[in-house]
């Protein structure tokens, strides 16, 4: 927000609060009556209309005031009192090769052509640029096209204190390949969904009706145990059909767990304990 000063000599002043065009509704205007100044609104403009004597000053002076910006990250607070960690953890496996072989082979090619056709430097080098360029484009694209995004993790600081003591080998190798890139696999833990919910099996479930692993969460319950939370949407299923099939995420996921199924905190959300049975 910007505001408009107007100093005149005489002890008069004008003071405009609004946007550049002083278009609005917040004009804020104060003056001395004594002052012989006239002012005229238009439907887009404030004009201001002066029969000042000639050796009156009107001088502006623009005042900015940096506002709060409300687009600026505010640092989540802790859910029921317990901290958040962070995944910062720097790993091949959460940088997607599509974007990196598509990035890299389009950047031979673009250059390639410039350097074969003299708009660059480097033509001696054009045909080599152009030989890997296409290659690499053609893989970028492939992987791209095939791609797996990793889901969101949620991560407590006293679930990951007793992820490394607790939680069972397959309980890690879920985690790990939730959240990262993966190719060619129609979902996560698409194999294991197929098998608990029987795609096209009597008594199953249409593949189209399938669960979707939106995100996971690393807690631990009130017992003091390590707990793997996947959370899936699911628009066509009940809570039924995951509590009929609680026995067997538990027999898929195991052995060393127990699993509870719960509705989750959103519509069509549908949350899987996989709890550890280890304890320190």
């Amino acid at each position: 927000m910007k505001a408009v000063t107007a100093s005149i000599v005489g002890g008069g002043n004008v003071l405009c609060s609004h946007r550049l065009n002083l278009s609005g509704n917040h004009q804020f205007i104060s003056f001395n009556p004594l002052s012989s100044l006239n002012l005229r609104r238009s439907s887009k403009y404030l004009t201001i209309q002066d029969h000042l004597p000639p050796k009156s000053n009107l001088k502006f002076k623009f005042v900015i005031a940096k506002a709060a910006d409300s687009s600026q990250a505010v640092p989540a607070a802790p859910t029921g009192g317990k901290s958040i960690v962070e995944d910062d953890e720097f790993s091949l496996a959460k940088i997607s090769f599509g974007v990196i072989g598509l990035g890299v082979g389009l950047s031979l090619l673009s250059y390639g052509f410039g350097a074969y056709f003299n708009i660059l430097p480097g033509s001696e080098w054009s045909a080599l640029m152009l030989t890997y360029g296409f290659p690499l484009s053609i893989i970028g694209m492939a992987l791209k096209y095939a791609e797996l995004k990793p889901v969101p993790c949620l991560t407590y600081a006293d679930a990951q204190n007793l992820r490394e003591k607790c939680a069972t080998p397959i309980l890690k190798q879920v985690r790990d390949d939730v959240i990262r890139y993966r190719y060619g696999d129609e979902q996560h833990l698409d194999e294991a969904l197929k098998r608990i919910f029987q795609y096209g099996l009597g008594g199953g479930v249409a593949r189209r009706n399938a669960p979707v692993l939106q995100k996971i969460r690393e807690e631990v319950t009130e017992d003091g145990k390590y707990c793997l939370v996947l959370v899936f949407e699911a628009k066509a299923l009940e809570l039924a059909d995951f509590e009929k099939r609680q026995e067997k995420f538990a027999s898929f996921f195991g052995p060393g767990i127990t699993a509870k199924v719960g509705k989750g905190e959103e519509e069509n959300m549908y949350d899987v304990s996989l709890i550890s049975n280890t304890t320190l």
